[in-house]
């Protein structure tokens, strides 16, 4: 029998706020344990919540840059139950009145389209942590993140495969970053995705039971833990098995996934609305305020790419990946005002290249875009050439200044002067005379090697369509 492997994620995203959703504690990461655990996210008696408008505005850029339904009137609920880290006993959500409605995300896999529907995205507070081995042989609970503001967001089950389950959480994780709503930093838990994973027949519309991997934080343990429960699922039912419903912890190093407890219904949490809270009420001056703040959103800017500098798709991704390298690139283009795609070859050649190999992003480039933009001034008005740009930009990126700078004091500047090529010329033809033998014997590899002898020649300075021009005109 054939199998269909069904994929829906919960993507928990940390918003940028510096205090918690419902108080004004400070949202900073790594402060000592339970320095940010204030009164009200531990709900000590007499104490009441105030939302963070700062949030509010977080789920609605996120709401409209997935073209999504706001409400125009959502409800926080309490969610009921019982966990260390979470000592008030109830979390504040939003269970059937959201924030944030029906949306959707365009992902690509396989140079393939496919659109994955956002059921919703709700906010809610985050509780605290466990922290284990804290002590020896004891855990501790932190509860500084207790209180932190977090936006929900909710697929419907349109993935099929674990290539489409990273492609999506790849785009969202993105795309949170470029609206300013979300660090990003997996590592630290801004980011933890809850992926829901079952299998059916191959082409049956009934869907199978479903179990939940928690808390995932890296898109490569995403892939394995998915294509491991796929696997798992699929070899039980096949050997008479059935799947019950259960939350499932992936553990990377076994690359394994285990059952940690049964899953949970809506009804288990005994969700009603929290009487200290009123009714969240967005109107469309809020909406449109919020828009007014918006960036060029990613698809936008990715068809500017083609259409306005004429770019390839390829290209266009690239530099729409982040919205860092895209401000850059951006940026370096006003500043060069000639072809943008010099200045995307460089961007995702030597700027991307030295960014790897150091391991770090380009918002610390030891090149600004000013900077790069100077270099390729030079390159088109032929003051240097392509190959002497290499050695310009590293002595950059190893801070000895500017282009002009670099150039003149060490006497980079391309020769021109169509006398001093000719001297050069007429030396490699006279000391290379069997190399000539064989060009006019029609090795045109002949002509190209001699076309290196002179570059060396002028240590790398001569122009190089000069040089082409006048050798061929020699050897004609």
């Amino acid at each position: 029998m054939e199998w269909e492997v069904v994929i829906g994620l919960e993507t928990h995203t940390q918003l940028q706020t510096r205090s918690k959703i419902f108080s004004g504690a400070s949202t900073t990461y790594g402060a000592e344990p339970n320095t940010q655990a204030c009164e009200v996210s531990i709900a000590l008696p007499g104490v009441l919540p105030v939302l963070n408008r700062e949030a509010v505005k977080c789920a609605i850029k996120f709401g409209l840059a997935v073209d999504a339904e706001i409400a125009p009137r959502s409800v926080f609920a309490r969610k009921n139950y019982f966990y260390p880290d979470l000592p008030k006993g109830y979390q504040i959500s939003q269970y059937e009145l959201p924030v944030v409605g029906k949306g959707s995300l365009t992902i690509q896999v396989d140079g393939t389209e496919k659109t994955i529907r956002i059921t919703r995205a709700h906010l809610e507070e985050d509780a605290g942590k466990s922290v284990h081995d804290a002590r020896e042989g004891m855990s501790g609970i932190d509860l500084n993140r207790a209180g932190t503001p977090l936006l929900e967001i909710v697929t419907e089950p349109d993935m099929r495969s674990a290539a489409e389950a990273v492609a999506y959480a790849r785009k969202l994780h993105e795309l949170v970053q470029w609206i300013g709503i979300c660090d990003g930093n997996m590592q630290e838990g801004s980011f933890r995705c809850d992926v829901n994973v079952s299998v059916r027949p191959k082409g049956s519309d009934k869907l199978g039971t479903r179990r939940e991997i928690k808390n995932l934080n890296s898109f490569r343990f995403m892939q394995q833990a998915i294509e491991y429960e796929t696997r798992w699922q699929i070899e039980t039912l096949e050997d008479g098995g059935t799947i019950q419903q259960a939350t499932v912890l992936f553990n990377p190093d076994t690359g394994e996934t285990r059952s940690m407890r049964s899953k949970e219904e809506a009804n288990d949490y005994r969700y009603f609305p929290d009487p200290d809270l009123l009714p969240l009420e967005i109107t469309e001056a809020d909406k449109a305020a919020v828009k007014a703040e918006l960036p060029e959103l990613p698809q936008a800017m990715y068809a500017r790419f083609v259409s306005e500098y004429q770019l390839s798709a390829y290209d266009a991704g690239t530099l729409t990946s982040s919205r860092a390298i895209a401000d850059y690139f951006v940026a370096t283009v006003n500043a060069f005002d000639g072809e943008p795609k010099m200045a995307s070859n460089w961007v995702m050649g030597s700027v991307a290249a030295k960014l790897n190999e150091e391991g770090k992003d380009i918002s610390v480039s030891p090149v600004s875009s000013g900077q790069l933009a100077g270099l390729l001034k030079r390159i088109a008005d032929n003051t240097i050439s392509n190959k002497i740009a290499k050695e310009v930009f590293d002595a950059m990126w190893n801070g000895e200044g500017d282009a002009d700078g670099i150039i003149e004091t060490k006497g980079l500047k391309q020769v021109t002067d169509s006398g001093a090529i000719e001297a050069i010329i007429d030396e490699v033809v006279a000391a290379n005379a069997a190399m000539v033998e064989e060009f006019k014997a029609g090795k045109e590899k002949a002509f190209n090697a001699l076309v290196g002898q002179c570059m060396k020649a002028s240590r790398g300075k001569a122009n190089p369509a000069q040089v082409n021009e006048i050798l061929k005109r020699k050897l004609s």
